[in-house]
């Protein structure tokens, strides 16, 4: 196999197993769907209520501290003055990331954290306009602060307003830089699960796959014996399998019963049938005193009643064959001179022009000479009733190796190639009206293929339209 078509078919396979209409693809589909809107969900509620906890962490402390320092600085009063005392409390409540001040109504500051003395004070925080009196996040000067402000009582006297911030800028980053990080895990897990989604469903459906095999290597003459085994399949599948089994052994009866009415009818009616014929032989041949019309009367019917006999010939035979009992006297004979003497018969009874090619060599094959002569007198009329009188027929004999050929080709018009692979069916007609016209019943290919494979060989065509047909029959031969 060459290497683009080795490419071809590379994906022609991928491009099978991505139909979007397989059972494979919609389950993989449909599963990872639902598998990722669940992952999704869970990381969008996780983040969410990670990110709630951590500002409901920070507001509580806030609130604790506001809520706790007039409890401290009562504990200090009672060993300095109140202002010391406050300074004490908030001193003791400050740390790197929380500052803490008292204003009085005027705006000035009566205590405040050290903190705003450093060198990176934050000083601004004390000109923010209104701070809510609940802890709130708020963004001030590019830093995430929670604030709130409370007034201050001690003793039922209001000493002024207190504030209370903390920043909180690293820990929200530290969250904002830890969703992107979470966002790749969660697609490397949705990757992860479509994977192995796709190989437990591939696994899942490979009974089905197997089956779809069996099922295809299935033909009439297997309906009897073909059954259906898949060892480790689900009990659906299993369930499944048995009904195409008891569905293939109602096929098979059917097809015996077919056969055999095919088989009975045949032999019941071609004996009558022969009798009828053999009567208006015998009155042609004596009826001198039949007028003209008479005559052509009786000439049709015994026409018409040998046509019928070939036929019910044939469907006995098709019968036979199908049923295992047909009976070939196969013998060993030199192909050269049965092909030579049928050619002759063709060009006596068809008035046509037919052309033999042939080598030099003799061929020998191990075949029956009435049936085969039998299949080449029908490729021979085949190819008279469907090309024009004028055009040539040529018969071409061969070998190759082992093989005996035989071609009988037509310069006809040609057989479409849709139905190329269907001419050998019985009863298959490529045109309806032409072959009523030709005396056509779709048995004479079908009868071909049957005797050449009951012989051991096989029988082809090659179509061109407007070019003509080359049908092809190969035996097994010996050259000497």
């Amino acid at each position: 196999m060459t290497l683009p078509s080795r490419i071809l078919k590379t994906k022609r396979k991928i491009w099978h197993q991505l139909n979007l209409n397989s059972l494979r693809v919609r389950l993989t589909v449909g599963i990872t769907t639902v598998s990722a809107i669940g992952l999704g969900s869970v990381t969008i509620w996780t983040t969410l209520k990670m990110q709630h906890i951590l500002i409901t962490t920070h507001k509580e402390d806030i609130q604790y501290i506001a809520e706790r320092l007039p409890q401290d600085i009562e504990i200090y009063t009672q060993m300095m003055s109140s202002t010391a005392a406050m300074q004490k409390a908030i001193d003791y409540r400050t740390d790197a990331n929380t500052v803490l001040w008292v204003q009085r109504p005027d705006r000035s500051i009566i205590v405040q954290s050290s903190i705003f003395k450093s060198p990176d004070n934050t000083s601004f925080l004390k000109s923010l306009s209104s701070v809510p009196p609940e802890p709130r996040v708020l963004e001030v000067e590019g830093r995430y602060w929670v604030l709130c402000g409370t007034n201050l009582q001690l003793d039922g006297e209001t000493l002024g307003k207190l504030y209370v911030a903390k920043d909180v800028t690293r820990d929200l980053k530290m969250f904002l830089d830890m969703i992107p990080r979470l966002s790749i895990v969660s697609l490397l897990s949705i990757a992860a699960i479509t994977i192995l989604i796709a190989l437990h469903v591939r696994r899942s459906l490979q009974p089905l796959q197997k089956m779809s095999q069996l099922t295809k290597k299935i033909d009439a003459e297997s309906l009897g014996e073909a059954t259906i085994h898949l060892d480790n399949a689900p009990s659906e599948v299993r369930e499944l399998a048995q009904t195409f089994d008891e569905m293939l052994l109602r096929l098979h009866e059917s097809w015996e019963q077919q056969r055999q009415f095919v088989s009975n009818v045949s032999h019941e009616l071609r004996t009558p049938l022969t009798i009828v014929s053999g009567y208006l032989q015998s009155t042609l041949r004596r009826g001198n005193n039949l007028t003209e019309p008479q005559r052509e009367a009786l000439e049709i019917a015994s026409s018409e009643t040998a046509r019928t006999i070939s036929l019910l010939q044939t469907l006995l035979d098709l019968a036979r064959a199908d049923s295992g009992h047909l009976h070939l006297n196969l013998d060993t004979f030199l192909l050269n001179d049965l092909v030579k003497e049928i050619v002759e018969m063709a060009k006596q009874y068809s008035n046509r022009i037919i052309n033999l090619e042939t080598n030099q060599e003799h061929i020998l094959v191990k075949a029956d000479a009435s049936r085969l002569k039998q299949v080449l007198l029908n490729l021979i009329d085949n190819a008279v009733k469907y090309s024009d009188s004028d055009q040539a027929i040529t018969v071409k004999l061969a070998s190759s190796k082992s093989q005996a050929i035989v071609q009988v080709c037509d310069r006809g018009n040609g057989i479409p190639l849709q139905h190329q692979t269907r001419i050998f069916e019985r009863f298959y007609r490529l045109d309806e009206a032409r072959s009523h016209s030709t005396g056509g019943t779709g048995l004479g290919l079908s009868i071909v293929k049957t005797l050449v494979e009951e012989m051991g060989g096989s029988v082809s065509v090659r179509s061109q339209l407007s070019k003509g047909s080359i049908f092809t029959v190969i035996l097994p031969g010996e050259i000497y």
